[in-house]
């Protein structure tokens, strides 16, 4: 598969996965049968955190490690064809919480591909974990689909779920050739970024751009657009990037959501980017598609 870059630049982090999805498989028993064979691959997790091999790379083993009872899911097929796979997790093994520096820690030495791969599995395994009961009656629900649905076992109901995927906007914001960035209470000391929230429903992607800016800052917005997009495993969303021009400055910061928001110049974001010793605020890290936002601002 081809890679995922941007602009030539540093690949978005957990895009650009070497694995063939391999849809039609899914639907085929027997296809799905036939490759859970002695050459099948189980990717060996530590709940949801990945294991890392001698050689720094994502940790694999055989099928005949899986426990028994567990559900596998199906990430396709590698390079030669071998099928891939990931246990689902026990029930109530899924943390929903953001990524800590140790996990941080365990992802940064692996490839754009392997950390691609884990995002995959991790957003899958997470699901299932969280959705072994159905949402519509509260019946137990089983794999299908190579692990891409979850079925009611309820004949009464019989509802088919879908992995869950939570679309999400980020945004920087410009006027006057100056950047708008914020501060969220989590953040680490002195960092600043791209504002963000989630799409909300009956809502556009452009609406929700200008709907959190003004939400979040009180700035509204004459022009989106759309930049770049990055899954993001934590639980399970979609990051959607876009680069907004504002029709003013001035500033009325909701602090339910944000600790602060500024007016950067484009010294500023440089210096920033270049993590100069001086610089006038801390910028996100190169996983962060915010920092492929700032980064393409700058380059114009």
């Amino acid at each position: 598969m081809s890679e995922i870059v941007t602009a030539e630049r540093a690949p978005i982090a957990f895009a650009g996965s070497a694995l063939d999805r391999a849809d039609a498989v899914r639907t085929s028993p027997e296809q799905l049968a036939a490759l859970m064979g002695p050459r099948a691959r189980l990717l060996r997790l530590n709940g949801l955190e990945p294991r890392i091999d001698a050689d720094g790379a994502l940790d694999w083993g055989s099928l005949a490690e899986a426990d028994l009872d567990a559900e596998l899911i199906f990430l396709g097929l590698d390079a030669v064809g071998h099928g891939c796979f990931v246990a689902a997790p026990p029930l109530g093994d899924a943390s929903t919480a953001p990524p800590g520096p140790r996990l941080w820690q365990a992802m940064a030495g692996l490839s754009p591909g392997d950390l691609a791969t884990y995002g995959a599995a991790r957003s899958l395994a997470g699901w299932h974990a969280r959705h072994r009961f159905c949402p519509r009656c509260g019946g137990g629900t089983v794999a299908a689909r190579g692990g891409w649905q979850r079925d009611c076992i309820n004949p009464a109901c019989k509802a088919e779920h879908f992995p869950r995927l939570d679309p999400v906007v980020i945004m920087t914001v410009e006027h006057d050739g100056d950047l708008l960035l914020g501060r969220q209470p989590r953040f680490p000391k002195g960092r600043y970024s791209a504002l963000a929230g989630f799409i909300e429903p009956g809502e556009s992607l452009e609406e929700a751009v200008a709907r959190e800016i003004f939400e979040e800052a009180g700035v509204r917005v004459a022009h989106v657009a759309f930049v770049a997009s990055q899954p993001w495993p934590f639980p399970s969303s979609l990051m959607l990037g876009c680069h907004a021009i504002a029709k003013g400055r001035d500033l009325v910061i909701d602090h339910t959501e944000l600790d602060d928001a500024r007016w950067f110049t484009r010294a500023e974001v440089a210096d920033a980017m270049a993590g100069a010793p001086d610089a006038a605020f801390g910028a996100p890290p190169p996983h962060a598609v915010a920092w492929h936002l700032l980064d393409r601002w700058l380059r114009g």
